[in-house]
């Protein structure tokens, strides 16, 4: 059976298919013939559905990704470059939470969201960990406060310039490290090629940029992440697999705080050729 399937009556014989495969596996021969998928092409073929996307008539349908399951564009749900350029701007880092806990429901749904970020090839190999303890990630963030202690003790260390008042923090009763976050969510991927980092990375974006139409904020887990790559150990106790070398943790909760401005950048520095 074809991952191909062609509704004749509906296709216009217009070659947008055709022209539009990331992978060049699908002929068309022009008007009197349909789309059809090359021989060899099912074995080619990455399952990226541009194929059903581009199709007007809805003409295409893919076995690996059924016409049914790919939503139409709703043209009424579009937002302007103004709402664009704000929704973006308006991104903060947030490092103030409240007790309450995430919901699971809620969690589920930004992941679900973040998996439509663009992945090399579609391979669509990330994976996520969610640990939704506070008593857990305080016992993690105790593990990195120990690991900066260690660095701080040894001469030929190097260090943060900050690594001592994060400690002194830590001692009087603050973490600012999870800064009291009551979930984290891990992006990781599996060896052995480096982009998935950038796969990860562009997931994760996806799930910060989703998180505040939820009521939640997000800030990214340097800290954590700086010590997990440094002691081996860190990253098993926080549960990532030995075998999956790309990673990186994201804080997640309610928000104690609200922004009610759009702080400037430097301009950027464009390199015109």
């Amino acid at each position: 059976m074809s991952l191909l399937i062609i509704d004749q009556e509906k296709c216009k014989q217009d070659g947008l298919c055709a022209a539009d495969c990331p992978m060049g596996i699908i002929r068309f021969e022009g008007k009197g013939s349909y789309p059809e998928i090359l021989s060899e092409g099912e074995s080619m073929c990455i399952r990226c559905g541009h194929c059903v996307a581009i199709c007007p008539h809805g003409a295409l349908d893919h076995t690996d990704v059924p016409l049914a399951s790919c939503s139409a564009i709703d043209k009424a749900l579009a937002i302007s470059p103004t709402q664009t350029e704000q929704f973006l701007r308006s991104r903060r880092s947030v490092r103030q939470f409240t007790n309450k806990p995430v919901e699971r429901t809620t969690l589920q749904r930004l992941i679900e969201i973040s998996r439509y970020a663009p992945t090399a090839s579609n391979t669509q190999l990330v994976e996520w960990l969610v640990i939704n303890d506070p008593q857990r990630l305080h016992a993690v963030a105790g593990q990195v406060i120990d690991w900066m202690r260690s660095l701080l003790q040894d001469p030929k260390s190097t260090v943060m310039p900050y690594y001592p008042a994060l400690v002194k923090a830590w001692e009087d009763g603050v973490d600012s490290v999870l800064r009291s976050a009551p979930c984290l969510v891990v992006a990781m991927a599996p060896a052995p090629a480096p982009v998935r980092m950038i796969d990860l990375t562009l997931a994760l974006s996806y799930l910060e940029l989703a998180a505040p139409q939820y009521g939640l904020g997000t800030c990214w887990a340097g800290l954590l992440q700086g010590a997990m790559l440094a002691n081996p150990s860190l990253k098993q106790e926080v549960g990532i697999p030995e075998d999956y070398p790309f990673h990186f943790p994201l804080m997640i909760g309610y928000s104690k705080v609200h922004y009610y401005r759009l702080p400037e950048r430097k301009m950027p520095k464009i390199h015109w050729r």
